[in-house]
C-alpha cells in the first residue's frame, strides 16, 4: 500500500464540518507553510461566521455553509480532496478515500461527526433530520401532511414542534418534560405555552445564504436528524452531507396541508414499540387505536404507553452516535462508553500522530467540575480550534495548556423565539441530592434558575434577556460563597450586578 501513495501531506483533516473546518483554520494560520489537506465527502464545508465573544466562556456564532474553495482561496497551502475515506491505516501513516486514491500523513485529525440515531433503517415513513438534502425532503413530505409523530426530544425535536405549522404534531419524549437535555421541567413548563400561542411575526429576514442541494437519485436513501444544540458535524462516511445549522429552518417552509395553526398533543414517557403499515396493523392483535380507522394511515406507531397513532410520517430526532465506522477496521482505538475516540487533553488518540475532535470523539481527560461534553456545535468549534493548536504545538515543539473553554461549559441558543443560556452543571448533572436550586419566574418574560452546591453557584440556566450571564458566570468561576444572600440572589428588585463588580 505504501508505494501507492499519491501524495503525501504534513497534515490531514477528515470531515468538512464546524470541528474539522475550524481545525484546518487553526493549523494553517499557525503554521502557514504546511501541507494541510482537508477531505470531505459533501461539495460543501460548514464555517463559523459573525463570531461574537459573549463572555469569558460563552461565545455567539452562525454556522454557514460555503463552497469549499472559498477555503482554499484564503489558504493557499490547503488541498480539498472531495470524496469518503474507506479505510485508514494508521501503522503506515496512510489513509484510502472511496474513490481509490491513497494519501500519506505525518499528522491526522479525524472529524467525523456523529451519524442519526434512526428509529428504524430502511423504512420509507421514516425520516432523520440531519443534512440538507433531509430538510428539503421534510419540507415537500410535510406540505401534503395531515399529521406525524416526532420522537426524541433535544434540540432539533423542539424546534420541529415549534416551527411546523398546518399539521397535527404528536411528539413523543422519553422523558417527564420537553427539552431536557437542556433544561429542567420548571424550564419546559415555562416554554410550554409558546406552542399554545401564535408566533411572532418575524421581524428580520435570516441573513444566511439558502440551502440549495440537487435532487437525490432515485432511491437514495435520506436522513435527516438537524439539532441545532446537539450541532452536528460532516460526515465522512456514505451518509454524506454535513449537518444542519443553526438556523436549519429559516430557508425552508415547514408548512402542511391543513389551514390554521399548530396542533402539537405531547406523550410523555414513552418510546417507540412498533411501526407498521395499515397491512401489517390489519393483519395483527387489535390495538387501541385513537379516533381513526385502520388502513386511514399509510403508517401506524405504537408506543410503549399502549397507544397507537396513524400519521403520514415519522420524523425521528434521536440524537446521533460517533461515526467512527471507517476508522476503525485494523487500528486500534480507544473507545469511550458511548462508541467515541477516546482522546486526551491534547485531542490526541490512542494511535500514534492520530488526533480526533468534534461530535466524532469523547473528552477522556479529568474535567473540571464546571464543564461536561455536549455533541453541540460550540464544542465543535472549541475542539477543532483547541485540535489544530494542539497540532501545531507538537510539530512546533511548543508547550500547550489545555484551553480556557473547557473550565466551564456554557452554550447560548434560542428556543422557541427565547434566548437560552446554559452554564456550568445547569442540571444538577453529577452532583446527586447535594444541591439547591433557586428559581425566578415571570410567565412569558425570563426563567431563571440557580443550582448551587455547597453554598456555591454550580450551574444556571436564563431564559429570555435575562443580562445575568456574565454575572453568573463570574460567581461559577470565582466560586464565591453566597450564603450570606439566600434567597436574595434572585430578588429582581436588587441589581446583583452592583454586588459582584
Amino acid at each position: 500500500m505504501a508505494n501507492r501513495k499519491e501524495k503525501t501531506f504534513r497534515f490531514i483533516i477528515i470531515g468538512g464540518g464546524i470541528a474539522g473546518v475550524t481545525c484546518v483554520e487553526q493549523l494553517s494560520s499557525q503554521i502557514p507553510s504546511a501541507d494541510v489537506a482537508l477531505i470531505t465527502a459533501s461539495p460543501h464545508i460548514k464555517t463559523v461566521t459573525n463570531y461574537r465573544q459573549v463572555s469569558k466562556t460563552l461565545e455567539e456564532f452562525d454556522v454557514e455553509e460555503q463552497a469549499s474553495s472559498v477555503l482554499e482561496e484564503k489558504f493557499p497551502n490547503l488541498t480539498v480532496i472531495h470524496s469518503a475515506v474507506k479505510s485508514l491505516h494508521t501503522r503506515s501513516h496512510s489513509l484510502e478515500t472511496t474513490d481509490g486514491r491513497v494519501f500519506g500523513y505525518e499528522k491526522l485529525c479525524i472529524c467525523g461527526g456523529g451519524r442519526p440515531k434512526l428509529l428504524t433503517q430502511e423504512n420509507p415513513y421514516v425520516l432523520g433530520i440531519r443534512d440538507t438534502d433531509s430538510a428539503q425532503e421534510l419540507q415537500k413530505r410535510l406540505s401534503k401532511a395531515k399529521r406525524i409523530v416526532v420522537v426524541g426530544n433535544g434540540g432539533i425535536a423542539l424546534e420541529l414542534v415549534y416551527e411546523v405549522e398546518g399539521c397535527e404534531v404528536i411528539w413523543a419524549v422519553k422523558d417527564k418534560a420537553i427539552g431536557n437535555t437542556f433544561f429542567d421541567a420548571g424550564a419546559a413548563q415555562f416554554l410550554i405555552p409558546s406552542l399554545e400561542a401564535a408566533k411572532p411575526e418575524k421581524d428580520t429576514p435570516c441573513k444566511r445564504p439558502r440551502y440549495t442541494t440537487e435532487e437525490p437519485a432515485p432511491g437514495g436513501s435520506h436522513t435527516f436528524t438537524a439539532d441545532r444544540n446537539a450541532r452536528r458535524q460532516g460526515s465522512s462516511s456514505t451518509e454524506a452531507g454535513s449537518a444542519l445549522g443553526p438556523d436549519w429552518h429559516e430557508g425552508i417552509v415547514l408548512q402542511g396541508s391543513e389551514q390554521g395553526t399548530r396542533r402539537v398533543s405531547l406523550e410523555y414517557q414513552c418510546e417507540v414499540e412498533k411501526i407498521f403499515t395499515s397491512e401489517e396493523l390489519l393483519n395483527s392483535p387489535p390495538q387501541t387505536l385513537g379516533h381513526e380507522n385502520v388502513g386511514s394511515w399509510p403508517v401506524y406507531i405504537k408506543l410503549t404507553n399502549g397507544k397507537t397513532f396513524g400519521c403520514d410520517f415519522v420524523v425521528s430526532a434521536t440524537g446521533v452516535v460517533p461515526n467512527t465506522e471507517p476508522f476503525l477496521h485494523g487500528n486500534n482505538f480507544a473507545l469511550a462508553d458511548d462508541g467515541g475516540l477516546q482522546v486526551d487533553d491534547h485531542m490526541m488518540t490512542s494511535e500514534p500522530d492520530v488526533y480526533a475532535a468534534g461530535d466524532v470523539c469523547t473528552a477522556c481527560w479529568e474535567h473540571s467540575p464546571m464543564w461536561q461534553q455536549m455533541r453541540l456545535w460550540t464544542q465543535a468549534r472549541q475542539m477543532g480550534w483547541y485540535a489544530g493548536r494542539c497540532m501545531a504545538a507538537q510539530v512546533l515543539s511548543e508547550p500547550i495548556e489545555l484551553d480556557f473553554c473547557f473550565e466551564l461549559f456554557s452554550h447560548i441558543t434560542k428556543f422557541f423565539n427565547y434566548k437560552v443560556v446554559l452554564l456550568g452543571k445547569f442540571n444538577g448533572q453529577g452532583l446527586g441530592s447535594d444541591h439547591e436550586l433557586l428559581v425566578r419566574c415571570t410567565k412569558g418574560l425570563e426563567y431563571v434558575k440557580v443550582v448551587l452546591s455547597g453554598g456555591r453557584m454550580v450551574g444556571a440556566v436564563l431564559i429570555g434577556e435575562t443580562d445575568l450571564e456574565e454575572t453568573f458566570e463570574n460567581l461559577i468561576l470565582n466560586e464565591m460563597d453566597l450564603t450570606p444572600y439566600g434567597e436574595e440572589l434572585l430578588n429582581p428588585n436588587i441589581d446583583i450586578e452592583d454586588y459582584f463588580d
